[in-house]
């Protein structure tokens, strides 16, 4: 006969053996468009097998890995999904438990309305001189203004609880009302839940780290650039946004950042050979009858479900299409909380501060008379992804744009106009007309004179850019004259663009003039003219 000594030795042992748990979510590590989810284990000496409930089937499960401390051997693992009705992600049971709580508040004011309502009704009736309401209405004077007295007082209580009633279920039903709505999001973006069971050999104490791939999370980087322009100095600010819509929140986890995208294909190219096979010519009796082309095989169809989804939520996760060669990643210091509702919240993740040169860039003949201050120095090391960059210029915010860092080997940002520098054109010549005897030929000529004019009470650097019409005809002939002459030519390997760099002193003036003669035939037309 057993003991009560020797039951709890065998329910210590039975608890040490096999364990069910719902591992917590500890770090998630970020990349654009998904994101790798990490929960640990507790794991005691002895336990030969752990349950994981509480997970949401909404991973890849070729995508999960699990690491043990030493001392801790993993052997086969078991998956076993569960439909959302037989068990609720915790935040769907958490609103459902809120809205039942709220539903019960309500009824009970409704109880008490209702009974305000009774003696309310009662009272009307009595004041009424109603005998069946309790007793006849009194004879005399005093007795009958006692009893005015007592409906008055009476009917003001339960008029003032029925108000307050009303009032107090107006504030729960907006309440619920927002609830609802927020459990209808999580019914609608909970998927199926998800049981692990996995063997274990624990010799001593240690962690079961559980990692896997999920869709629908993401971050894209956003900048932040503060131009001193006294200094010539650039405060270069990194920003994370991230946002996720898996289906559960994350609370108090610790976030990494990384520019990987696991989500691009992983397989190097692998062309296939490019083979010519010549054919002769066939007889035009043959060719009447010859069968037609095959139909194109019809598009693929998307899934049933994704078209679903699609159709109810139109959530996409952070997500840029460029890949650097080499990934870098960022810890971000605190713990985040992160609801599942596909909100974005911002991070920092670092800045710096470069020395850059600053220019008046102008382009007469694209902008007119537009100058615009802009900043370039050598684009900083590691990996940066394409983003949007908020300016300030000297405090002042200027404007937003895009960057993307791959295209260029210098980081150049603009920061607005320059209202110190004046930009005039002066059309000296345009003549179009006929010119030669023999030949019909057409000759047009553009002369234009660009002058800038600095305000500035230091010297300022500019550059002027000016478009060339460059022939891709051998019909086309131009004459190019230019006065002075450029000293950038195809600026930024842009064919036929040229450009002038100069130095400007306080209330100088620069001229910059060009000269195009243009000849083509009086048949057909020039594209570009």
């Amino acid at each position: 006969m057993m003991t009560r000594q020797h039951w709890t030795l065998l329910l210590t042992l039975c608890a040490s053996s096999a364990w069910a748990i719902e591992a917590p979510i500890r770090s998630v590590t970020l990349y654009p468009g998904s994101a790798t989810v990490e929960r640990v284990v507790e794991v005691a000496p002895g336990t030969t097998q752990v349950e994981i409930t509480g997970l949401l089937a909404n991973f890849n499960t070729d995508t999960v890995r699990l690491q043990a401390d030493p001392g801790i051997q993993v052997g086969q693992v078991v998956t076993r999904d569960l439909g959302r009705t037989e068990s609720p992600s915790p935040r769907e049971a958490d609103l459902e438990a809120r809205i039942q709580a709220l539903q019960d508040q309500i009824a009970v004011i409704d109880a008490d309305y209702k009974a305000a309502q009774l003696v309310q009704g009662y009272l009307e009736r009595l004041g009424g001189g109603d005998t069946a309401a309790g007793r006849a209405a009194p004879a005399d004077g005093k007795s009958l203004l006692g009893t005015l007295d007592a409906i008055r007082k009476g009917g003001g209580d339960a008029l003032e609880r029925m108000h307050n009633a009303e009032l107090r279920k107006r504030a729960l039903a907006k309440q619920l009302d927002v609830l609802k709505r927020d459990l209808a999001k999580v019914q609608a973006n909970t998927r199926d839940s998800r049981i692990m069971t996995i063997a274990v050999a624990a010799k001593q104490a240690g962690k079961l780290v559980l990692s896997y791939q999920v869709t629908r999370a993401g971050w894209k980087p956003t900048y932040r650039a503060s131009l001193d322009s006294n200094a010539s100095t650039i405060d270069l600010e990194r920003l994370a946004s991230i946002s996720q819509k898996t289906g559960e929140d994350w609370s108090k986890v610790k976030l990494r950042l990384s520019t990987g995208q696991p989500n691009l294909s992983a397989h190097a190219p692998n062309p296939s050979p490019w083979l010519l096979n010549y054919q002769p010519p066939q007889a035009v009796s043959e060719m009447a009858y010859a069968p037609s082309a095959p139909p194109p095989p019809p598009a693929p169809r998307m899934a049933v479900g994704a078209s679903a989804r699609s159709a109810a939520d139109d959530y996409v996760a952070p997500v840029v299409e460029t890949q650097g060669n080499f990934t870098t990643e960022f810890e971000v210091p605190a713990r985040v909380d992160l609801a599942a509702d596909g909100r974005e919240i911002s991070v920092g993740l670092g800045a710096q501060s470069l020395q850059v040169k600053q220019r008046v860039r102008i382009a007469p003949r694209t902008s007119n008379d537009i100058a615009v201050l802009t900043a370039e120095t050598t684009r900083p090391g590691g990996v940066w992804l394409p983003g949007q960059v908020q300016l300030r210029r000297d405090g002042s915010y200027v404007g937003a744009l895009h960057w993307d860092p791959q295209s260029s080997d210098r980081l150049t940002l603009s920061f607005g106009r320059d209202p110190l520098t004046r930009v005039a054109i002066e059309h000296r010549n345009e003549m179009s007309g006929q010119t030669g005897f023999f030949k019909r030929d057409n000759e047009k000529r553009i002369a234009d004179t660009y002058a800038v004019t600095s305000f500035h009470r230091q010297p300022i650097d500019i550059l002027v850019l000016e478009p060339t019409p460059v022939s891709q005809s051998d019909k086309v002939s131009v004459k190019i004259a230019f006065d002075p002459e450029p000293n950038v030519r195809d600026w930024e390997q842009r064919r036929g663009l040229v450009g002038w760099e100069r130095s400007l002193k306080p209330n100088e003036t620069a001229r910059f003039k060009v000269d195009y003669v243009i000849d083509y035939p009086k048949e057909g037309s020039v594209q570009g003219l």
